[in-house]
């Protein structure tokens, strides 16, 4: 298998685990998500950037064979959208410090695939 196809793989799986982490942090009661309101706001710009979709794509385009084009297509939304989420959430570090550590984690697995 191609190496980019893996770290293009490896990006739609860690989108996926931050869109349910997300919602985990929405959905359940806990004491440490203080203000739903700022979670909500995250799950807004994740459906407006639409990550799912890039997620889902990222995997269906990369799981035979490598589409360079149009994954770096892809990235690259992905990279405008998780820039604004980080803006928001290191504004706001005081109720979403939690989500902080998946961000840096998903900026630098999105920063492998670079042309």
């Amino acid at each position: 298998m191609n190496f980019e196809m893996q770290k293009a793989n490896m990006l739609a799986e860690y989108i996926n685990d931050f869109i349910q982490y997300v919602q985990r942090g929405y959905q359940t009661e806990n004491r440490l998500y203080t203000n739903k309101d700022k979670i909500y706001q995250l799950k807004l710009w994740m459906e407006e950037f639409k990550f799912q979709i890039i997620a889902d794509e990222l995997l269906r385009i990369n799981q035979f064979s490598w589409d360079e084009k149009y994954t770096y297509y892809l990235v690259d939304q992905f990279r405008q959208g998780i820039t604004i989420i980080d803006e928001y959430v290191t504004n706001n570090y005081n109720e979403l410090f939690l989500f902080t550590a998946r961000l840096y984690t998903l900026k630098n697995i999105s920063q492998l695939l670079q042309r």
